[in-house]
This record gives C-alpha cells, structure tokens and sequence, in this order.
C-alpha cells in the first residue's frame, strides 16, 4: 500500500511503436528510475526489461499492458508484493539446447537474486507464434495455439505460482532487424510478445510476462547501438523478466492501490490513443506528454483531445523538474 504523502505516477512506452526512448531494450530505464526517486511508479515491462540486465527498482511496480489497461478502468487494484513464486511456461517447440540455456539462466538468477522460480512446465503442443511489421510500421503478430499455455498455466498456478514468465520459441529476426540494432527501427517482436502476456494476464489474472528463444543463441561481435545493445550479448533475455515479476504487484479486486490514487501519467507526446490516456482524462489525472520520445504514431493531444489537462513538455528531464 502507499503510505500517507507518497506519491504515485505511471510511465508508460508501448511496445513495438518505435519510439526513439524505449522502443529499444531497456533504453528508458534510466529516464524511469530518475522518476522512481520522485514517486511511485507503476511502469510496463518494455519500459525496464533489458536482457540480462533491468532497470526495475524497489520503487516500481511492473504491470505488463493488459492488466495496466483494467487498472486504469477502475476495474482492479494492484496489490504490492515481494518474492513472489514465479512459474515459468516453455514453448514445447524450443530446441532441447536452447531450452538448456534458459534453464541455466534461471538457476543463475535464483542463485544470484533469491528470485523464487517453484518450476516450468513445457507446453503440450508448439504454441506457434508469427511476427512481423504492418503496413503502417507497427510490430504485431498472431499466436496460434493459445490453449496450449493456459493448459501449463493452469498447472504451475495449482502448484503456487503467483506470476508466470513465457518464453516461446521465434524464428530468428536478424534480417529484419538491422535498423533496431543500429537504434533506428521498430523491435520486431515487441507487438507479439505483448499478445502472448495478454492472453494469460486476461485469463488468469496473474502478473505475467514474455521472453522470447531464439533457435541461434550465438553472441554478435558486430557494434551496434548502445540502445539496443544489451539483447546483443546474451542468448536470453529471460533475467530481466524474473527480476521484473520477483516484486510485481499481485492483482486484487477489493483492496490494493486503485487508480484513484494515481497522481500522473508520462507518455510520449504522439502516443496519446491508449487506453491510459482516456482514462487519465475522464479521471482528471495529470498526464505528461513528452516531446522529446516520438513513435510511429501521429496520436498527440492537438489531433486528438485538444485538452488543457495535458501538459506538452521538451524532455524528460523537465518533467522532472516540474514534478
């Protein structure tokens, strides 16, 4: 819970819009922690997660978009945690050795960070997932067999699990990844990744989140941007993602913190049709535009709303000063 005086904000960057600050990997985690320092914050995973590094501290709480979007309806509560009993689903389509990388990866983490892993399950079927660009530059995808991650979800929730990480199986995105890794294109799996949180967030109501394998789990010796470099050194990105559920909070529908205590919310300047924007508006909430982190959409409060209750501001670092 919050405790008198404290103060409660949201910095949301959705996933697969290019934007130029946290389209990336983990690229506005350090603009987040500067306003964690401020407030409360409640961020969604593209904004921390960053392969086997994360930007998630004790002052944030990591709502994945499904769940973010109810939040902000009014139609939940999130309930702070710690140390939660994550269980993690495993495509059944991943390769015996990359499957083998990924469970070193959580015996690592568990080691390392007291991350509480009660076990995996691997899916019965291929959950089959596809990706790729829209016409209108936008990353999204499709997954074809969903009923095959409810039914391991199912088992690792009887066995404890109060949080599950998915890592399904994509097909290598090299080709179509050069303009992301030289931190000007839009991250191909991003949209898809939150469809697959999405489908189990919606139906268990449990904190969750998505990494991908990769079939090639070589490292490149190629330079590439600093801001998408930290998925360039690793052949997993499964550590961010137990960091960001460990302290997730819990999902609750009578108690918790409610979106009546939200104070702000930061966003980028034309990303503005979200779900968390209209609510914010109809709430009186004080919303953020920052001009300085555009995106492939041309959704900004001047074609939209034309409202006064939200505030264009140059940069991050201003909204700070504001606040």
């Amino acid at each position: 819970m919050l405790k008198t005086g404290d103060k409660l904000g949201a910095f949301i960057v959705p996933t697969g819009i290019g934007a130029s600050i946290g389209g990336f990997a983990g690229d506005a985690s350090c603009y987040a922690r500067e306003f964690s320092k401020k407030a409360k914050l409640i961020v969604n995973p593209n904004v921390v997660n960053a392969g086997v590094f994360s930007g998630i501290n004790e002052n944030m709480f990591y709502v994945e978009g499904f769940t973010l979007d109810e939040f902000f309806k009014g139609n939940l509560c999130l309930k702070p945690s710690h140390n939660n009993k994550i269980g993690i689903i495993f495509d059944k389509s991943i390769p015996q050795e990359v499957l083998n990388i990924h469970l070193n990866t959580v015996g690592a983490v568990q080691t390392v960070y007291g991350v509480d892993v009660t076990g995996y399950e691997v899916t019965d079927e291929n959950v089959g997932v596809e990706f790729f660009i829209n016409e209108h530059g936008i990353s999204t995808g499709a997954v074809k067999n969903p009923e095959t991650m409810y039914r391991a979800a199912e088992k690792l929730i009887n066995r404890g699990a109060e949080a599950i990480v998915i890592v399904c199986l994509f097909d290598d995105p090299e080709e179509e990844n050069l303009d992301y890794a030289n931190g000007s294109g839009v991250d191909p799996v991003g949209g898809v990744e939150g469809i697959i949180s999405h489908c189990i967030s919606q139906k268990f109501k449990i904190p969750c989140a998505h990494s991908p394998a990769f079939t090639d789990y070589s490292i490149s010796t190629e330079l590439v941007n600093p801001k998408s470099a930290s998925e360039y050194i690793t052949p997993t990105f499964l550590p961010c993602v137990l960091l960001g559920l460990n302290n997730a909070p819990k999902i609750a529908f009578s108690d918790g913190i409610s979106i009546n205590e939200l104070d702000f919310l930061v966003m980028p300047h034309n990303a503005l049709g979200s779900t968390p924007v209209f609510e914010a508006l109809k709430r009186n909430i004080k919303i953020y535009a920052i001009k300085e982190n555009s995106t492939l959409l041309d959704v900004t409060n001047e074609k939209l709303f034309k409202s006064d209750k939200i505030i264009e501001l140059p940069s991050y670092a201003e909204c700070l000063n504001l606040l």
